[in-house]
């Protein structure tokens, strides 16, 4: 069996691995470079808590990859299990703190709710008027412009063949599987495993399965080094658009959130909008309000793809047999990524998965 995966971000480079390690013949197809799209523009954010719930399983098996980072792929990628911290401001928010909190223990998640308190004593600085907060002590964070390429690296060595800067491809379907007419030559394969991410649905709809699928940019930056004083990833429990934090090992604090995403048009190219700066930094403050006075260095966005019903699209074609999909995360794919490949490497190599994603099936778009 020879594999082809289209797409070299997080899902497409751990599908390719994840099938070299099983012994398949694997080529990962990249149109441009090696994850350079959603992944490099991603916060970095390893988190289970207020993850939908039928996500949980497989949130679940790509923790325990991602604690197993560093062996697998031979290098750090600095993963760091710092934990999760979630403060929460409003009676509404901790009612539906609760409720997650109940509804994910059964699958493996234990959140801790933390008074103001214990917050001040275990978390000084953060959250000063919080009512309450919920902790996860095993998530934490990566660094996003490392895994894709470390993925791809690891891939290569366990035989898998990695074509980048392939561009757009044109993909038909033959009477032995798929063919892929791109910048770097005609490549064949018996499967075909959609991880174009962004651009997913359009593959998607060349086999005449249609997904609503738009395409929007978050708003991140990042400020001047500090003293490292914040270890857990921060974000907070709301039903609007939520901030979130985290400063990394060299002092810096990576931010978003707190401000709507915005739509990308069809280039793929996503922009800041400096316009909703002084709204998230507000939330910023309410936070840690130690970074009033810190300097921002740098903004950046990028191109995410978001389902309309807020879940990907993962599992085998509802029509075409030899097609697999894993796109459309909703800017909450990178936590998964490790167990995504894990799993569509399984997927694909057997025919069948031990995680369940049949709520993630295509086919239900099918009417």
């Amino acid at each position: 069996m020879q594999v082809i995966v289209l797409g070299g971000g997080l899902m497409g480079t751990a599908t390719a691995f994840f099938l070299a390690r099983r012994g398949v013949r694997v080529r990962l197809i990249e149109r441009g470079l090696i994850g350079a799209g959603a992944t490099v523009a991603s916060f970095g954010n390893i988190r289970r808590s207020g993850r939908a719930l039928e996500q949980m399983p497989l949130a679940q098996r790509s923790l325990a990859l991602w604690t197993r980072s560093e062996a697998l792929l031979g290098r750090d990628v600095e993963f760091r299990a710092t934990g999760h911290l979630r403060l929460i401001f409003d009676e509404a928010s901790r009612a539906d703190m609760r409720r997650f909190a109940d509804a994910a223990r059964p699958l493996g998640l234990a959140l801790e709710e933390l008074a103001p308190a214990e917050i001040a004593r275990r978390f000084p600085g953060l959250g000063p008027t919080a009512i309450a907060a919920s902790f996860s002590p095993q998530d934490g964070s990566a660094n996003p412009r490392l895994v894709g390429p470390a993925f791809a690296d690891a891939a290569a060595r366990a035989g898998a063949e990695i074509v980048a800067e392939a561009g757009v491809p044109d993909i038909a379907r033959t009477e032995s599987g798929f063919e892929l007419s791109t910048r770097q030559g005609v490549f064949g394969a018996d499967v075909l495993v959609n991880c174009a991410g962004a651009w997913g649905a359009e593959v998607a709809g060349r086999f005449g399965e249609a997904v609503p699928l738009g395409m929007h940019g978050p708003q991140m930056g990042v400020t001047e080094p500090l003293p490292h004083r914040i270890l857990p990833v921060v974000g907070v429990w709301s039903q609007q658009s939520g901030a979130y934090l985290r400063q990394v090992e060299r002092g810096n604090i990576v931010f978003g959130g707190g401000v709507p995403r915005l739509p990308v048009d069809e280039s793929g190219f996503g922009r800041f909008d400096p316009s909703g700066l002084s709204r998230q930094l507000g939330k910023l403050v309410r936070m840690c309000p130690a970074l009033r006075d810190v300097a921002i260095i740098r903004h950046w966005s990028g191109c995410e793809g978001y389902v309309d019903d807020g879940l990907p699209v993962m599992g085998a074609s509802a029509n075409t047999p030899g097609l697999f999909h894993a796109f459309g995360f909703c800017g909450h794919g990178f936590q998964l990524g490790p167990g995504v490949g894990d799993a569509m490497a399984e997927l694909v190599a057997t025919g069948a998965c031990e995680t369940p994603i049949e709520a993630m099936s295509i086919a239900r778009f099918a009417a």
